[in-house]
């Protein structure tokens, strides 16, 4: 079981890295230091919206529009801690 838990940790941690680069490329394109019509910048732009939009979608259609301040990301990584910690505090509380 808790060979379990650390995996489910682990990706979630990867998870979370993974959203925040999402962040900081669609930032550099927003500020033209990164160029889409690079084949690299554009795949790594593609896979990862591909892999942060299922679920960021919900969270950007449940918020307010905030004009261009996408605030998604963070809440989807405050659910994915508050997550995290739910799971060690009642499924492992003595294995840590």
């Amino acid at each position: 079981m808790k060979s379990v838990l650390i995996l489910l940790d682990s990706v979630v941690t990867i998870y979370i890295w993974i959203l925040i680069i999402n962040a900081l490329l669609s930032w550099l394109i927003a500020f033209n230091v990164l160029n889409t019509s690079n084949r690299l910048v554009y795949s790594l732009l593609d896979i990862s919206y591909k892999m942060t939009d299922p679920l960021l979608r919900p969270i950007r259609n449940f918020l307010p529009n905030l004009g261009n301040i996408d605030v998604s990301p963070v809440v989807l990584i405050l659910l994915l801690m508050f997550l995290r910690n739910l799971i060690f505090e009642y499924l492992a509380p003595g294995m840590f």
